[in-house]
Order: C-alpha cells, then sequence, then structure tokens
C-alpha cells in the first residue's frame, strides 16, 4: 500500500521522507484543506527529496468552481512545477452545481503533461461519484483522492472500496482522518494508496495578550473573497 503524506512545510516533507513515507503532496495551509505552496517552497523539498513530490494546485480556499483569471494561475504555476521537474499534479475543478467540470479538468490534464495527475477532494461534493470516476479514468488521471464523500475515509470507505472495484486503472486514494487508530480498516482492503499529514503541534510561543491574527470572517467555503472595488474607491477618495 502506497503511503503519501500531505506535508505542509521542508520540514514536513524531509519528515515525511526520513519515516519511510512513498512520496508526498506539497501543500500550503492544511486547515482549509490546502492550497498551492510558494515556489520558493517547491524548490526547496525538490532540492532535498529523493521520494517523489506531488504539488497541489489549489489558487485559494473555499469552492472549487474558479474564475478564469484563478484558472490561467493554476495553469501557470503547472508550468512552473514542469520546470523545477516534480513528479505529479493534484489538482480539479468542479461547476457551480458541484459536477465535474471535464473539461477544464481536461485542460488541467494536458498542461501536466506527463506529470501523474491526482483528482483531488473536490471529489468528494460531486453528485455522482461512480459515473464521475469513469469519466476522469477517460481523462488518463493516475489517482483519486477521496474519503468517500464522508467526513473522513473511515466513514466513506465502503463507497472508497466501490470505486476501487469499478476503476480500470485509477489508484483510489484513501484520506481525511487516517491515522493509527484505523489503519488496521484500510490495510484490510484492496485499496492501493493512503494519504495522511500525520501532524502533530510544536515550536510553541506565548501568546498571551496578543490579539489574534486568524479570520473567521474569511472561512466561507461557499463564497469567495476578493476585494470590492467600491469600497476601496471610497477609501481612496475620502484620503485623497
Amino acid at each position: 500500500m502506497l503511503i503519501e503524506v500531505c506535508a505542509n512545510s521542508l520540514e514536513s516533507a524531509l519528515n515525511a521522507q526520513e519515516a519511510g513515507a512513498d512520496r508526498i503532496e506539497l501543500c500550503a495551509e492544511l486547515g482549509v484543506g490546502g492550497i498551492t505552496p510558494s515556489h520558493g517552497l517547491i524548490e526547496m523539498v525538490k532540492e532535498r527529496l529523493n521520494i517523489p513530490i506531488h504539488v497541489l494546485i489549489r489558487p485559494r480556499s473555499g469552492h472549487f468552481t474558479y474564475s478564469e483569471w484563478e484558472f490561467e494561475v493554476m495553469k501557470r504555476d503547472i508550468a512552473f512545477c514542469i520546470e523545477i521537474g516534480v513528479d505529479g499534479i493534484v489538482s480539479g475543478m468542479l461547476h457551480s452545481d458541484f459536477t465535474l467540470d471535464f473539461e477544464r479538468t481536461k485542460q488541467l490534464v494536458e498542461a501536466s503533461k506527463s506529470l501523474k495527475f491526482t483528482f483531488h477532494r473536490a471529489f468528494d461534493w460531486i453528485p455522482n461519484p461512480l459515473e464521475a470516476m469513469g469519466r476522469l479514468e477517460d481523462l488518463g488521471i493516475a489517482s483519486v483522492l477521496s474519503s468517500g464523500q464522508q467526513t473522513s475515509a473511515e466513514k466513506g470507505l465502503d463507497l472508497l472500496i466501490e470505486l476501487n472495484a469499478i476503476s480500470r486503472k485509477c489508484a483510489v486514494i484513501a484520506g481525511g482522518g487516517v491515522n493509527m487508530k484505523n489503519i488496521e480498516k484500510f490495510k484490510k482492503t484492496e485499496l492501493k494508496a493512503i494519504h495522511l499529514s500525520g501532524t502533530s503541534f510544536g515550536d510553541v510561543i506565548n501568546m498571551n495578550n496578543k490579539i489574534t491574527m486568524n479570520s473567521e470572517l474569511h472561512l466561507k467555503e461557499n463564497q469567495v473573497a476578493v476585494t470590492n472595488m467600491e469600497t476601496i474607491r471610497q477609501i481612496v477618495r475620502s484620503v485623497k
């Protein structure tokens, strides 16, 4: 069984490699499901790792229906990944009704050229997962990352097993809440891969009397935060 570690930093990537992981998915901001890491981080990880590196291409948090500008950013990030020589791309797109955006996902796959392509957990929002699995296989993708459309892969294990049974070439990667408490359940299946972060917290500093920099106002999965032109225009007029 392949073990893929979702690594959010150079240290995480090095720890995963040292611990025996088969490959990493490199990303940033695990708290929002991951976004594309910086080019600097990709370069440093590429320089120091010997195991395969797959890079998450997701330009922002929130939902998976992207504007044309966001789509262009994604393609440019993929081009950088090809240039730097990583091994795989993790991405995907949906329509606003949560169905698979086949045409634009196809463009991402084509932009990835010879790199292995994983369709990420946007899959867990698709209303027709079995049909979508077949369509993704038609695109020639290497794998689908999923929690079985449940809050954890353990809860969604039945669907994961069903997806694995109907897949022709595409690997089903179980991801979401995989840990030592439930790993035996996955080992007993015919699933070919698991995905986990294995996160622990450290580097603690004393935050007493410090204001928080986290903002729950920006954590909206069904909306996209964007600078409002009229708000800025009014501020500019009032100041200038």
